[in-house]
């Protein structure tokens, strides 16, 4: 991770909340549920916490709006 420059950093309480917020509106949408807890853990710390989120599925994260979500397939060279 050092190599990459890249830090860890716990979740704050604001992020928390947001997980908590959007995990509940996921929950009372119609339709079939197929995401888990992590999903939202990781949208929310991206959105309060990181300048953008590295992930394979840009529509889910499109909830969490003003995160740039960087899709591997289309940051690599081949």
């Amino acid at each position: 991770m050092v190599r990459l420059d890249i830090g860890f950093s716990p979740i704050e309480r604001e992020a928390a909340a947001l997980e908590g917020a959007s995990g509940r509106k996921y929950c009372t949408r119609d339709g079939k549920r197929t995401r888990v807890i992590a999903d939202f853990l990781i949208g929310a710390h991206a959105k309060v916490q990181c300048d953008r989120l590295l992930a394979s599925d840009r529509g889910f994260y499109r909830d969490f709006k003003k995160v740039p979500v960087l899709e591997p397939s289309l940051s690599c060279n081949g």
